[in-house]
């Protein structure tokens, strides 16, 4: 671990991210690619925690945009992480790796209720530690999730793996002329109104100086990021 530049980081995934070319639901295939890109991470000694959206089944705030009353809405997408955070533990542990999964919602047949203090243990033990369920709370995001879970676990980072490369200073699918940033500061983020995180993940994450690291899911480039090669973008204070 000698040459890691984050020993402990929380890595954060859409929920769209497991359906894959489907679109929706769970993608056994993508899954399985998702994991093994985990691992190699894991392989490294990285103590890791997860937390996975649930966009690929329900997502909160279109249930609420369709005239469901948001707090059950946003319940429902917070099982719908549950079942995603399942999916991974079941692929993760075929792969060798030990996991918990840790819910913020009690179901105690599944899954273990969120203690921070298990979760440290967890975590110093070499298991990977799936956060399910959100915080628990109607009206706030996973963004946000993985914003408290990380602090909570005193993680060195928090890395955004996402389909796109890093943080470009405008949409580098519309515009062939974007330009990609390789560090880039949270106020600059903010003045330029680049959505990394919903606003209030990034302010606790701004707040308590925790770094941010947007890369790409795919690739290796995780475990670049984390080895502290120049991949993706960094958002530091």
């Amino acid at each position: 671990m000698e040459d890691l530049r984050f020993k402990r980081v929380l890595i954060k995934l859409s929920g769209e991210a497991l359906a894959g070319e489907q679109g929706f639901g769970i993608r056994q295939e993508t899954v399985q690619e998702i994991c093994k890109e985990l691992g190699e991470v894991l392989d490294y000694g990285v103590q890791m925690a997860l937390v996975i959206g649930g966009g690929n089944i329900f997502r909160g705030l279109s249930g609420s945009a369709q005239g469901m009353e948001r707090s059950s809405a946003d319940y429902m997408g917070m099982l719908a992480t549950v079942l995603n955070a399942l999916a991974v533990q079941d692929y993760l542990e075929k792969l060798g790796h030990p996991t918990r999964v840790l819910s913020a919602i009690s179901m105690r047949e599944v899954c273990e209720p969120f203690i921070r203090r298990r979760a440290l243990r967890h975590m110093e033990k070499g298991r990977v530690v799936i956060c399910a369920a959100g915080t628990g709370n109607p009206y706030f995001t996973t963004d946000t999730t993985a914003a408290l879970r990380g602090m909570e676990l005193q993680c060195d980072a928090i890395v955004k793996a996402t389909k796109v490369d890093g943080i470009y200073d405008k949409d580098p699918a519309k515009y062939p002329d974007a330009v990609k940033f390789s560090t880039i500061t949270f106020d600059e983020t903010l003045n330029r109104h680049i959505g990394v995180m919903d606003a209030t993940a990034f302010a606790l994450l701004r707040d308590n100086k925790v770094p941010i690291i947007v890369c790409r899911m795919l690739g290796g480039d995780i475990l670049k990021a984390v080895k502290g090669e120049s991949v993706g973008t960094i958002v530091t204070g």
